[in-house]
């Protein structure tokens, strides 16, 4: 296999789990030094393991991604940890679906803040050639009854990428987003959908026309390509990864 990010260090913000945890193994997989960070320590020692067990160095801490302190205290830890960083990845989520004072803070806290102040804490360390990628989702590109938090930060989130791109290019550092569709994986929104609210998860099964939702993998794919040197033309943009759900019946 080739190893396209021999050398690299990845930090992957809410990296224990589900797309997170895809996104950390597929830059460690691929020779990369990767440290994580999420809330629960129980997956994110086993993502640690699995990060270890492809040969590479790996950092891990336990981060409330909505506290601004414990943020500024875990970036430089893991910058040192890993002896460098060249690509930064947002992906944590604090799920704010509810549209009151809760869900907003939610959404606000984690979704947003999270990006900007992991961002403002990474970006010192970061040289020319250096890559952010943040996760959005196709929630931000469509009006929703239920979670309205949710999908208006997510379309903050599209739209800070755009500006970090445009601030960071003279500093040589490419930004980009991923808008993820459903996605599916043991312990996540979907797995539960299935049995909390089956039709809720059948009529969004039926939304996507492959039939099927979609894997952590096929997004760690292509937050991969975004932060490797063949896009190394490609920033401002958030690329829908989604099976065609938001185009489908």
């Amino acid at each position: 296999m080739a190893k396209d990010f021999a050398g690299k260090r990845v930090i992957v913000m809410g990296g224990s789990r589900g797309i997170g945890r895809a996104i950390a193994l597929g830059f460690a997989a691929q020779g990369a030094a990767v440290s994580i960070c999420a809330r629960n320590p129980g997956p994110l020692e086993a993502t640690r393991r699995e990060i270890v067990a492809l040969g590479v160095t790996a950092h891990a801490a336990s981060v409330d991604l909505a506290d601004a302190k414990a943020i500024e205290a875990y970036v430089p830890g893991a910058v040192a940890a890993l002896g460098g960083l060249d690509i930064l990845v947002n992906n944590a989520s604090g799920f704010g679906h509810s549209d009151d004072e809760e869900g907003w803070a939610a959404s606000l806290s984690v979704d947003m803040m999270a990006i900007v102040r992991g961002s403002h804490a990474a970006i010192p360390h970061m040289k020319p050639g250096s890559s952010i990628v943040n996760i959005s989702s196709i929630s931000a590109l469509r009006a929703s009854s239920r979670s309205a938090p949710y999908g208006a930060i997510k379309a903050a989130v599209m739209h800070y990428t755009a500006s970090q791109a445009k601030m960071l290019a003279k500093q040589g550092i490419r930004v980009n987003g991923v808008a993820p569709g459903s996605i599916e994986f043991p312990g996540g929104t979907w797995e539960d959908r299935k049995t909390s609210n089956p039709a809720l998860y059948q009529a969004t099964l039926a939304s996507i026309p492959f039939g099927r939702m979609g894997k952590p993998e096929e997004v760690a794919e292509v937050v991969l390509f975004l932060a490797s040197d063949k896009a190394n033309w490609v920033t401002a943009q958030t690329i829908v990864v989604d099976g065609g759900q938001l185009v489908g019946p």
